[in-house]
C-alpha cells in the first residue's frame, strides 16, 4: 500500500447553482482529494488547520474513510475558511459571494512523523510558501510531488510559486491558467513552457472538454464523460487530483502509460463528483459504480481503424 499526503483546505462551503442551494456544508480541497484517493488502497494523510466550529461529524466522515487526520489542526476558538459562491446557468462560470480565510490566514503547515516518508505528495490550491514548506519537511524526496494552483497566486505571488514549481514533478491546471503562467495561446507551446520550469509532467484541466496530459513531446488527452445530470462542479478539479494521486500512489508506477490511466482514473471519479451538491456523491460512492463508469469511459474512447 502507497503513502498519499495530502496538502490543502478543509473547509465550509454554502453553494449556490442553477438547480438549488445548500447550507453549510463540508467542503475544501484536501477533503474532495482525500475522498476521491479513499478509492483506492492507499494509505492518506491530511495536512490542513480548521476551527473548531466545524461539526465533528465533518471529520467523522473522512476518517471513516480511513484519511488519516493528525496533521489536520483544530484552533479552539478559531473559525474554519469558509466559502460561499454562486454558479451561473452554464456551470462553468461562477461568483465568489464570501471568502473568510480564518485559521487558513495565519496555517503554519505540520507534516505528521508517519508521512514525512510518503511516496506521493499531492500539493492542494494555497500559498506557495505553505506548498514549499511541507516540500521541506519531508525527510526523504517522495517519488512524485504533485502541484495544484490557480491564477490568484499567479496574480499575487508569481515569484514564490515560480519558486515551488522548481521543485515539483506534476503541476495540474486548467487551460486559461497554463496560459497566464506561460503568456502562450497554443496549450502545446505552454506544456513546454511549464516543463521548462521544472515539473516533468504537465496536466491541463479543461472541465467539461476532458483533461491534456504532457510529458517531452507525448501528449495523452482524456475527454470527460457526457453526463445526463450536472448539479455541482465544486470540488471536480480536486477529485480530480485526489483519483489521479491516489491511483499512482496504489500502483506504484510513475511511467507515461501509466500517468495516462491516472488521467482516465481521475477523470472518471470527477465525474462522479458534479452529481450532486458539495461532497454528498463521494462520501456514499461505491466501487462498483467505479468500475462501471471506467467500462464506459473505455467504450467512449476505443476503436478499432484499417491503415491502408
Amino acid at each position: 500500500m502507497g503513502k498519499l499526503l495530502i496538502v490543502g483546505t478543509v473547509a465550509i462551503d454554502e453553494i449556490e447553482t442553477p438547480f438549488g442551494k445548500t447550507g453549510r456544508v463540508l467542503g475544501g480541497a484536501a477533503t474532495f482529494i482525500g475522498l476521491a484517493a479513499s478509492q483506492f488502497q492507499v494509505e492518506s494523510g491530511i495536512v490542513s488547520v480548521v476551527g473548531d466550529d466545524l461539526p465533528d461529524a465533518y471529520l467523522d466522515s473522512l476518517r471513516a474513510k480511513n484519511i488519516d487526520l493528525e496533521g489536520v489542526e483544530i484552533v479552539k476558538g478559531g473559525k474554519t475558511f469558509y466559502w460561499k459562491g454562486k454558479y451561473h446557468n452554464d456551470l462553468n462560470s461562477r461568483d465568489t459571494l464570501i471568502t473568510e480565510l480564518n485559521t487558513l490566514a495565519d496555517f503554519q503547515p505540520k507534516v505528521p512523523d508517519h508521512f514525512k516518508d510518503a511516496e506521493v505528495v499531492m500539493l492542494g490550491n494555497l500559498h506557495p510558501s505553505v506548498q514549499l514548506s511541507v516540500i521541506n519537511q519531508m525527510e526523504k524526496p517522495p517519488k512524485l510531488i504533485v502541484l495544484d494552483t490557480m491564477n490568484f497566486w499567479m496574480d499575487n505571488t508569481l515569484q514564490e510559486l515560480k519558486e515551488v514549481i522548481k521543485h515539483i514533478d506534476v503541476i495540474t491546471i486548467n487551460d486559461e491558467e497554463a496560459r497566464q503562467l506561460t503568456e502562450e495561446y497554443s496549450l502545446v507551446k505552454a506544456a513546454a513552457a511549464i516543463q521548462e520550469m521544472g515539473p516533468k509532467y504537465v496536466v491541463i484541466k479543461k472541465g467539461e472538454h476532458g483533461a491534456l496530459l504532457f510529458h517531452d513531446e507525448n501528449v495523452f488527452f482524456a475527454p470527460a464523460l457526457p453526463l445526463e445530470e450536472v448539479f455541482d462542479p465544486t470540488g471536480a478539479g480536486d477529485t480530480f487530483a485526489g483519483g489521479f494521486t491516489g491511483y499512482l500512489a496504489a500502483t506504484d508506477n510513475l511511467s507515461f502509460k501509466n500517468m495516462k490511466n491516472a488521467v482516465i482514473h481521475g477523470s472518471n471519479l470527477a465525474s462522479f463528483c458534479v452529481e450532486r451538491f458539495g461532497t454528498e456523491r463521494m462520501k456514499d460512492l461505491k466501487k462498483e459504480e467505479v468500475s462501471r463508469r471506467l467500462l464506459e469511459f473505455k467504450a467512449l474512447t476505443q476503436f478499432d481503424i484499417e491503415l491502408k
